[in-house]
């Protein structure tokens, strides 16, 4: 079954590219469109798309707000949603983040991790544009120091877990993993599943935890 998709952004012309690209995909498909926030909360609740590609600065409700609204802590049957904007703000990543999203892209990332980020996010999985993920990280270390809550370091990793393990850390997508490694995609998508496992961490984004506490990003 095709992956079911809201389009939620104020910029028709943005709307258009992104339906173009992901209704070329075989296992996507996009249901609705909406040009401002209100509009696509109310469309989400009543056609449950697997995924909602939101803007964040859309007119009535913004992305942030509708993200809270679809995703939160406190929705008993959450939809997935993923924020796609211009604005490289930390603020925004953090509050989309502790908000339910399960990812964050830059429009300048390109089509082929909004592409991966849908899949990711279908797999429960959480992907971030790589240009934003070292400050994350940052703040993230920071926050789990001050916590004590850290994965376990102590777990034994093959090397090519490691490497997997490093560029997830980098913030690289499946496809750059396999091409700098000179592996099959499902390969790469194996490696991660297998630290995740054995790490004892929820997603893409407690591995990358996990390399930069350890070191293994620079």
């Amino acid at each position: 079954m095709r992956t079911r998709i809201l389009l939620a952004d104020d910029q028709e012309v943005i709307r258009v590219a992104f339906r173009l690209i992901l209704d070329a995909q075989p296992d996507m498909t996009v249901v609705a469109e909406a040009a401002d926030g209100t509009t696509a909360i109310e469309l989400a609740r009543h056609l449950r798309p697997d995924v909602v590609l939101a803007d964040i600065r859309m007119p009535g409700v913004d992305g942030l707000r509708l993200t809270r609204e679809l995703a939160g802590p406190h929705v008993d049957d959450p939809i997935r949603v993923i924020v796609v904007t211009t604005f490289d703000l930390d603020h925004y990543v953090h509050s989309a983040l502790r908000n339910g999203a399960c990812g964050f892209l830059l429009k300048r990332s390109g089509p082929t991790l909004m592409i991966e980020a849908i899949r990711a996010a279908m797999a429960g999985d959480t992907l971030i544009s790589p240009q934003v993920t070292v400050r994350l990280l940052r703040h993230l270390t920071a926050t789990t120091t001050a916590t004590g809550a850290h994965a376990d370091r102590s777990v034994t990793l093959t090397a090519r877990e490691i490497d997997v393990a490093r560029l997830i850390g980098q913030g690289r997508s499946n496809a750059e993993i396999a091409a700098e490694l000179h592996i099959s995609l499902g390969t790469v998508k194996g490696h991660a599943a297998a630290v995740q496992r054995k790490l004892g961490v929820r997603n893409r984004v407690e591995i990358a935890i996990w390399a930069y506490e350890a070191g293994h990003t620079a």
